[in-house]
């Protein structure tokens, strides 16, 4: 499979620029997985798809303020860093713009020194590892001095940064929102607990796994980056009891597949943490997920090759033919769109 083979022409004025006032007032397309039979719907009807007694997994890691900007401290040549994982301690894997100017032994300074990161370790692709300084608690410097990560496709400013957090984030460590979540308000999740769908919750921090893009031709030459995952025993035992009752197991968002997929992986269920490296493309065997709600996704990406992997190629370029013809909005604030079975 070839790269091209996921590329599709996306006019500029679908990509959603700023998030609805109302979470969830996004649209909503239901494709058929197999058949690839299409419904036009809004997101307020998503609870309308649902059966009792279908499990929703949706990932409750928060966004970190990880874009950081600073100054190499002996050049005063001005450096954006974004924040990936905590290795260990105080040791941080990050993404570095103009990473040739950062080599061993760099030291940039953010806020005027209130947080001092030294190179401690050059990797290739723009990463670099450091060893961060500071007083007080991390998380609070962070949040002084850092700013939301939002892709480089979205050039508005966001009024409000918790419109790219989930309602339900629990865990800190992401460098992006897991998106499908956006669209869920406190009282829909409400609503759906009182028609008898169950809720519950797994950890992926999106990191350079899931937003870096595809340079290779061949997609099986490319090769993905760590994210640290979690998965509570209270989640394993309510996936065991949903597959023993034959009701679906509905992933809400792209890293909620790829992690209940890595443990599946893994041999017998079992509450886990790690790190997922796991590359989805067309040809994979599913063993967990039954459906999935997610949004549309950008060309070449390996998003997009996880819903073709779900679905089908054919299938997932009719739905996005049909999503374009009417002028859904795409992307991280965009529209969203429910592949789905129904259980056998």
């Amino acid at each position: 499979m070839k790269l091209k083979d996921f590329d599709y022409t996306l006019p500029k004025e679908l990509i959603a620029q700023t998030p609805l006032k109302d979470r969830t007032a996004s649209r909503l397309l239901m494709v058929d997985k197999e058949t690839g039979e299409l419904e036009d719907r809004s997101f307020k009807q998503f609870i309308e798809c649902l059966e009792p007694g279908d499990l929703l997994v949706l990932n409750d890691t928060a966004v970190m303020p990880a874009r950081l900007i600073g100054m190499k401290e002996d050049t005063g040549a001005v450096i954006e860093v974004l924040l990936l994982h905590n290795i260990e301690s105080n040791r941080w894997e990050c993404l570095v713009k103009k990473a040739k100017k950062v080599q061993l032994g760099t030291t940039i300074a953010f806020g005027n020194g209130l947080l001092k990161a030294t190179c401690v370790n050059v990797k290739e692709e723009g990463l670099r590892d450091f060893e961060m300084t500071y007083e007080g608690i991390f998380y609070e410097v962070l949040d002084q001095l850092g700013e939301m990560p939002l892709p480089p496709y979205i050039h508005e400013k966001l009024e409000d940064k918790d419109r790219y957090q989930t309602v339900y984030k629990k865990h800190i460590g992401s460098a992006a929102a897991p998106t499908a979540g956006l669209h869920f308000t406190n009282d829909y999740l409400e609503k759906l607990k009182e028609k008898g769908i169950k809720i519950t919750y797994l950890t992926l921090h999106v990191g350079l796994g899931t937003f870096r893009p595809v340079s290779v031709t061949n997609i099986k030459e490319h090769t993905m980056h760590e994210e640290y995952y979690s998965v509570s025993e209270e989640t394993v035992s309510l996936i065991k009891e949903t597959q023993k009752l034959n009701n679906r197991i509905i992933a809400v968002g792209t890293t909620s597949l790829r992690t209940l997929e890595t443990i599946a992986l893994q041999g017998e269920l079992k509450a886990q943490s790690g790190y997922s490296k796991l590359f989805i493309y067309p040809g994979f065997e599913f063993k967990l997920v039954d459906s999935l709600l997610t949004n549309f996704h950008l060309p070449e990406s390996t998003l997009l090759m996880l819903v073709s992997a779900f679905s089908s190629r054919e299938i997932i370029r009719k739905a996005y033919d049909f999503a374009i013809s009417k002028r859904y909005r795409f992307f991280s604030f965009g529209d969203a769109m429910f592949l789905t079975t129904r259980k056998k």
